[in-house]
């Protein structure tokens, strides 16, 4: 995720390419706010990398920043390889002058982090990353942690991997989360979140979902990247439903939410992934407006910002809804060039997809790309927090 690194790939295979445009910029702006009331009954979870300067952040639209990413080393020890870290942090700890809900959680990992099959594999090393977390969140003040594995048991771009993941990842969430215990019964009982980033389909065929559950306070769904570089045709990449035209083996939101249920993972710790960013290809077949289509050439992942500036019914792209699927997407007749993304719409009907469903809410991917905020204060509105 982060460049966001590598939410997920297709059924094909277990690779994931995901290179998102980091557009910080923004600066922050705090003054004048006022607090916010009690949090909602749906969470909204927001991923925000580091970067200078950073993205503004509106404390009261959100309940949870991730902040992404810190690594952990063969030795189980958890460190932030950003020079602005501990300045980063304290900016986000800040806001909670503006809403004493917010949560600050550290999110460890990412595509292509390495050496959580190692840690992971013995007791000595599980502990130890247990105590290195627990060290970190009592220095910067933070609520908890967020573990983005991708993927236990799966080679992932050249990590450490092994088929005893399945177990290790089981037995590392519970020692943290008795670790973390112990640190909250030392600061007046409270409560440090645990979560994890996971995705659907076949990435979860090294993790026991419903023991895992057990230990966590929620369960991060990324959502998204359904199609990508390594997958053979277009589709929407973040789509909740398959479109009429798609193989019933395509992923969508709803059937990675349906996997989840089925393993035993309760409703009120799923949080449905939403992408604040876009899939390009170019050389696409025309037919069907270039959806679900073979290509010639991934082109890119242009964010919110981006779309809207030049992509969105500009220079030859027509927006089209898929009313199957709840998405948008774009096709240029002309340059044959597919775009998917989500939008306002798209993301109303995730919202409303979970409140159907009893889910705890929205997690995103990431600050930096919206535009003004306008996607987040769409799910703010649409999940009754303001």
């Amino acid at each position: 995720m982060k460049e966001r690194l590598g939410k997920a790939g297709n059924r094909r295979g277990w690779k994931i390419a995901l290179a998102v445009a980091m557009t910080f910029g923004a600066a922050w702006n705090i003054a004048g706010a006022q607090t916010a009331p009690p949090a909602a009954d749906y969470r909204i979870v927001g991923y925000v990398g580091d970067a200078k300067p950073l993205p503004h952040v509106s404390a009261q639209k959100l309940d949870v920043i991730n902040y992404a990413f810190a690594r952990v080393d063969a030795k189980g020890d958890v460190s932030f390889s950003s020079p602005t870290a501990d300045q980063t942090l304290a900016t986000f700890t800040g806001l909670r002058k503006i809403n004493p809900n917010l949560k600050i959680i550290v999110s460890i990992g990412g595509w292509g982090a390495d050496y959580f099959s190692d840690v992971a594999l013995t007791a000595a090393t599980r502990e130890h990353m247990a105590d290195s977390v627990a060290a970190f969140i009592e220095k910067y003040d933070v609520d908890g942690a967020d573990l983005d594995w991708e993927y236990p048991t799966l080679p992932g771009p050249g990590i450490s991997h092994r088929p005893e993941d399945k177990r290790n990842f089981s037995l590392l969430l519970e020692t943290l989360r008795a670790r973390l215990d112990k640190l909250g019964a030392a600061h007046q009982g409270r409560h440090y979140l645990l979560t994890i980033a996971a995705a659907d389909g076949e990435f979860v065929s090294g993790i026991e979902l419903e023991r895992v559950s057990r230990s966590l306070d929620w369960i991060n769904l990324m959502t998204y990247d359904f199609h990508n570089s390594l997958t053979p045709t277009t589709g929407h990449h973040a789509g909740l439903h398959l479109p009429d035209i798609a193989p019933s083996d395509d992923r969508a939101g709803d059937k990675a939410v349906a996997q989840f249920l089925a393993a035993g993972v309760p409703a009120k710790k799923l949080n449905l992934g939403a992408a604040f960013y876009g899939r390009a290809f170019a050389g696409v077949d025309p037919a069907h407006d270039g959806l679900q289509q073979k290509y010639a050439k991934y082109v890119g992942s242009p964010s919110w910002q981006e779309l809207v500036a030049s992509y969105i019914d500009k220079n030859g792209y027509v927006r089209h809804w898929d009313a199957k699927a709840q998405a948008p997407y774009l096709w240029n007749a002309k340059t044959r060039t597919f775009v998917t993304y989500e939008d306002p719409e798209s993301l109303r009907a995730k919202a409303a997809f979970v409140k159907a469903k009893g889910l705890g809410g929205v997690m995103y991917w990431e600050q930096s790309l919206d535009r003004n905020e306008e996607l987040l204060g769409v799910l703010d509105e649409a999940l009754g927090k303001h």
